[in-house]
């Protein structure tokens, strides 16, 4: 298999097109319903969200940590009842014409209350075919105290929502409204589990994650080195494998000992090797080891970062060679296509975090650089609703209308987390 390298952008390119990329004024961020709800009085009537339960994760948000000591290690990884995946939400927008919309965030029952108290007086008796000037005045209005994390994440559940509705009135799966593209389908890699197994049915790209960083002890690090080591073994050399240490507390120090260990691995990109707000250590493990140094493997980061925003300073600084914006989180779809334009415009890669869901796919599908979507072995019944459908090791695109998933209400509420979290 021919392993794809992007070659990173130069200094002197990166001024030459700052403008662009930037500002983004253009056609980057032109609405591309400009004509759907012109004609139409198509009005949102309700907007319910709810915090569900997505897999076992979720049951730990309900629980007290039981820490042995202040200096107990656990104490670094408790990420809290509103940490990302575990907190998800769903969005329910109903309109006068019948047609229901579905998005998924994450929060909880913090961007629940974000989503009734704040951002419904933006939609009820608008029109929902509006959803980039909805999406502006929603992100305007939170500029004094949102911009980032629960905020952002509650936008995206609305927004996802909004444009599965837009898929719906016009009869088109949401890659379509984006623009489509001359592919139906792209390679999955797998994160995690049985990848012998995973390869035997197709799958030809695998990642692995541990908690890393300076914290982490050694003898646990040494383990996932070791694992990292023989999956290459086992898989061979001309699969992409890639890790993730999901890392809260990674320093530059830390993270470059730690990639050359794996050198031997040949790695296709090493995800998440400092904190999300170490924006110049990325820039300066990038240019170590990443491809604007000498090429030991991408630095890949941007599930944890927010609206193209985020991404510009992310771009601007060269501090990835592949960004991940997951599309349930950064602000949803609205956010996802002008954090596509922004990392094509810069030559980079993007590779959005959970790019064979429901949500994540049509970016991955519609951005030219992406070349592989994320997939997970297990997952739940509604997680599994919310996937688009994998054959041969490959994410094939849905052909419904609106995101392809196969939600409804009665779903959504039976998996409805009831105790507050």
């Amino acid at each position: 298999m021919n392993i794809i390298k992007t070659k990173p952008q130069s200094r002197r390119q990166f001024l030459k097109n700052a403008a662009s990329y930037l500002t983004l004024a253009g056609s980057a961020f032109l609405n591309p319903l400009p004509t759907l709800g012109q004609s139409t009085n198509l009005k949102v009537r309700s907007v319910d969200a709810y915090p569900i339960y997505i897999n076992e994760r979720s049951e730990g948000l309900l629980d007290s940590p039981n820490f042995l000591n202040e200096d107990d290690p656990a104490r670094w990884r408790f990420g809290g009842p509103f940490e990302q995946l575990p907190s998800a939400i769903i969005t329910i927008i109903k309109t006068n014409e019948g047609l229901t919309g579905f998005g998924m965030g994450a929060g909880g029952s913090a961007a629940v209350e974000i989503i009734n108290g704040h951002l419904k007086h933006f939609l009820i008796n608008t029109n929902p075919l509006n959803v980039e000037q909805l999406w502006d005045q929603m992100y305007t209005s939170s500029i004094f105290y949102g911009r980032r994390g629960i905020f952002a994440m509650a936008l995206s559940s609305v927004d996802n929502a909004l444009w599965d509705i837009a898929g719906k009135y016009a009869d088109k799966p949401v890659h379509q409204l984006l623009g489509g593209s001359e592919r139906d389908r792209i390679e999955i890699y797998q994160t995690n589990g049985d990848f012998l197994e995973a390869q035997r049915r197709g799958v030809k790209n695998f990642k692995r994650t541990t908690y890393g960083g300076p914290k982490t002890p050694k003898d646990a690090l040494d383990r996932f080195v070791t694992s990292v080591l023989e999956a290459r073994d086992q898989l061979g050399p001309d699969v992409r494998l890639m890790t993730d240490c999901v890392s809260r507390d990674g320093t530059v120090e830390w993270a470059i000992p730690f990639c050359k260990r794996l050198r031997e691995a040949n790695l296709y990109f090493m995800e998440e090797l400092l904190s999300p707000d170490n924006v110049f250590g990325y820039a300066e493990l990038r240019r170590k080891v990443g491809f604007e140094g000498d090429g030991l493997t991408r630095i890949a980061c941007g599930e944890h970062e927010y609206t193209e925003h985020g991404f510009k300073v992310l771009v601007g600084l060269g501090s990835a060679d592949i960004l991940q914006p997951d599309i349930t989180w950064c602000g949803g779809t609205t956010a996802g296509r002008r954090i596509s334009a922004i990392v094509e415009d810069a030559g980079l890669e993007l590779i959005p975090h959970r790019g064979a869901s429901s949500w994540g796919f049509p970016i991955a599908l519609t951005s030219p650089s992406c070349t592989m979507a994320e997939s997970f072995p297990e997952g739940s019944a509604i997680l599994d609703a919310m996937s688009c459908q994998v054959e041969n090791g490959y994410v094939v695109a849905p052909t419904k209308p609106g995101f392809g998933h196969s939600l409804t209400e009665k779903m959504v509420l039976d998996f409805q987390l009831t105790r507050r979290i």
